[in-house]
């Protein structure tokens, strides 16, 4: 339960005595104690189960969602939000933004959050972090004044930070350039054209929090997403001697923690997000806080199938999981709308493009994704979770979600490159009643034949007609809804 940098060790002895080590790495980790003073070490949680790795991934989905996250939002239903960053990336005024908010709003989306670019001389990832005061030349009456706007049209209104990270060409570092984790002497390795602030120090977190609390006091804020676009490294600190540079990175870990909890505290209505994209932190010492992660800034449906897969191993069904543009601006990949949808649900599901550039019928389908994760997003995030077939020795992906009471099951099956024919192929579900009947489709499965049978998910590349139903395809997907039969 740490953010910071730890080792996972196992070791066999020669007597075949299995050692199991978890905690902070002691590389370049040392720490300076004097007498009467103590350290206290992460904590670890260890889970067993005898019901597999699907068994096991839950029992951390229900201690983390009931026991260790810290939020009002644990458990409560995650709004649907549209985030502008790849419909205008930097390229934004208000009137801009106001106008896709009014899209986002006509489709059923509940939330409009703002990313990067709306501070200080931000036009581009060269300038601007760590100048946290709104841009007047794209937002006249700044954040507070465009939050109000959106809030009229009827949406909460989210902001985009990141608050750990300086541009060189910024008011902050020119004011404080001694703020800057970086090694004396040496060139200063950037990543993305941005260094990393020292919070190991006080004066810096409290810097930052004076500047985020202003914002959040005047605005009309609901959500925060904190970004983290890079790793640390150079690291060492101009406050600290010598002999304690091996404490920069836990005393860092504790600054980040303690800005946490001040804004938590102060603001305890806002939902955050944390960031795994770029500094690849996702822990559970961020989860107290902050219950949903940002892990990928890689929204390609195909490859998100293996980031959401291995996310669930160990985390629940709480990261946010966009339906973004295509050709999609990393992989250029272009995938169905319908399976964009499909691969978003399971997760916090929203939007990532702008919507005047669909299609009137692309728009009806966005509508009716949005109606189905109303109906369905507290299944997905109270339900248990079941990894059926892995896209990493598969060219199919199936996963399903099954109610606490195994009453309802959602079932989905994405398909990475379309075959000739096919063998036809089943899929046994888990977790059912196996003396329960359950319906889909308007035909009747009992449990035990589900689990023990199996469900057919052959398609046209089976050698089906071609009559009966749509043709297969290329990153195709379906989702089935059981419903117990009382």
């Amino acid at each position: 339960v740490y953010s910071g940098n730890f080792l996972s060790q196992v070791e066999v002895s020669t007597f075949d005595m299995t050692r199991v080590m978890l905690g902070i790495n002691p590389q370049n980790f040392s720490y300076c104690l004097s007498e009467g003073e103590s350290f206290q070490s992460p904590e670890v949680v260890m889970a067993y189960s005898e019901d597999g790795l699907n068994g096991l991934s839950q029992v951390y989905h229900r201690f983390f969602k009931n026991r260790l996250m810290h939020s009002k939002y644990k458990n409560q239903e995650r709004p649907i939000l549209l985030n502008n960053w790849e419909a205008t990336f930097f390229d934004f005024n208000e009137e801009k933004i106001l106008h896709i908010a009014k899209k986002a709003k006509e489709v059923g989306a509940e939330l409009f959050v703002l990313d990067d670019g709306w501070f200080g001389k931000r036009n581009d990832d060269y300038r601007g972090l760590g100048d946290w005061d709104a841009n007047l030349e794209k937002l006249p009456q700044g954040i507070a004044g465009l939050s109000k706007k959106v809030e009229a049209l009827g949406l909460k209104f989210g902001l985009w930070f990141e608050v750990e990270m300086v541009n060189m060409d910024s008011d902050l570092y020119r004011t404080h350039p001694d703020w800057m984790i970086a090694t004396p002497g040496r060139f200063p390795s950037h990543a993305r054209h941005q260094h990393v602030l020292d919070y190991s120090r006080k004066e810096v977190v409290d810097y930052i929090y004076g500047k985020m609390a202003k914002i959040l006091r005047e605005s009309s804020i609901s959500y925060i997403k904190w970004d983290m676009n890079r790793p640390l490294t150079d690291v060492f600190s101009k406050s600290l001697a010598p002999d304690q540079q091996g404490e920069v990175f836990h005393r860092y870990v504790l600054g980040l923690y303690h800005l946490y909890d001040r804004l938590t505290t102060a603001f305890p209505s806002i939902l955050f997000e944390s960031c795994a994209s770029g500094g690849g932190r996702f822990d559970p010492g961020l989860l107290y806080y902050a219950p949903q992660t940002w892990t990928s800034d890689d929204t390609d449906a195909v490859e998100r199938l293996k980031i959401q897969y291995g996310t669930s191993l160990v985390y629940p069904l709480s990261m946010g999981a966009h339906v973004s543009i295509v050709p999609n601006h990393q992989t250029n990949r272009i995938t169905p709308l319908t399976t964009r949808g499909n691969v978003a649900y399971f997760g916090v599901f929203g939007y990532e493009l702008d919507l005047a550039e669909l299609t009137q019928a692309e728009k009806e389908i966005v509508k009716e994704q949005i109606g189905f994760y109303k109906k369905e997003r507290s299944l997905i995030h109270q339900g248990n979770f079941y990894r059926l077939r892995s896209p990493f020795d598969s060219n199919q992906v199936v996963w399903s979600v099954v109610s606490q009471n195994r009453s309802r099951v959602i079932l989905a099956q994405y398909k990475l490159l379309n075959e000739v024919n096919r063998a036809y192929d089943r899929v046994y579900l888990q977790g059912l009643k196996a003396d329960a009947l359950y319906e889909v489709d308007g035909k009747q499965y009992s449990g035990a034949e589900l689990m023990l049978a199996g469900f057919s998910l052959s398609d046209t590349s089976c050698g089906q007609p071609l009559d009966q139903e749509k043709l297969s395809c290329d990153f195709d997907s379906h989702i089935w809804v059981f419903e117990e039969v009382k």
